[in-house]
C-alpha cells in the first residue's frame, strides 16, 4: 500500500508558531509593547513565517526590527510555551533573551506606527497590570531563567510543564 505523503502531512494537526524577544533596561524593567489592534501589551515579536523556511530565531529578530526598529541579534532561549486555544489552533511560542539595552539603543526605537500605539519599561513587580495573563507567566518564567542560568522552561499556557 503506497501512502500518499502530501495527503497525510496535510492531515496532520495544525499549530502556530510565534516569537518574541525579552529586552530589559540597565534597572531590570521590561521592555513591553501596546499593540492597537488588540488589548493587552506585547513583547516585541510574532508570528513565524514557517511557508518561507524561517526559524523562530530568525522570526524574532525580524519582528523586533518591523516593529521596534532594532537589529539585535536574540540571545539564548529563555522559554518555550505551548499555549492552548479555544478558537484557534495551539500556539508554540519561543522567548529568547534581548539583553540589557543601553540608553542609546532606547533612545533609537521607533515603533511600527500601523501595529502599535505605544513602548514603555516596566519593573517586573508591575507586569500584571498589562496582561494578558499568559504573556505575564511567560515572561516570569524567562526572567526566572535568567537569574538561575537554568533553562529554557517549558511551560504550557504560560505554567510549568509537567
Amino acid at each position: 500500500m503506497t501512502v500518499d505523503f502530501a495527503a497525510y502531512i496535510a492531515g496532520l494537526p495544525k499549530i502556530l508558531a510565534g516569537a518574541a524577544v525579552l529586552f530589559r533596561d540597565a534597572g531590570g524593567r521590561v521592555l513591553i509593547l501596546e499593540p492597537n489592534y488588540r488589548d493587552g501589551w506585547a513583547l516585541p515579536g510574532g508570528t513565524i513565517e514557517s511557508d518561507d523556511g524561517e526559524t523562530p530565531r530568525a522570526a524574532a529578530r525580524r519582528e523586533t526590527v518591523e516593529e521596534i526598529g532594532l537589529d539585535v541579534p536574540p540571545g539564548r532561549l529563555l522559554a518555550i510555551d505551548w499555549v492552548s486555544g479555544a478558537d484557534r489552533p495551539p500556539i508554540a511560542s519561543y522567548l529568547y533573551d534581548g539583553g540589557v539595552l543601553s540608553q542609546e539603543q532606547l533612545d533609537a526605537i521607533v515603533l511600527q506606527e500601523e501595529e502599535l500605539d505605544s513602548w514603555r519599561l516596566v519593573p517586573a513587580a508591575e507586569l500584571d497590570a498589562y496582561g494578558p495573563p499568559w504573556l505575564i507567566l511567560r515572561v516570569r518564567a524567562a526572567l526566572d531563567t535568567l537569574e538561575s542560568g537554568a533553562g529554557p522552561a517549558e511551560l504550557v499556557d504560560g505554567l510549568p510543564a509537567r
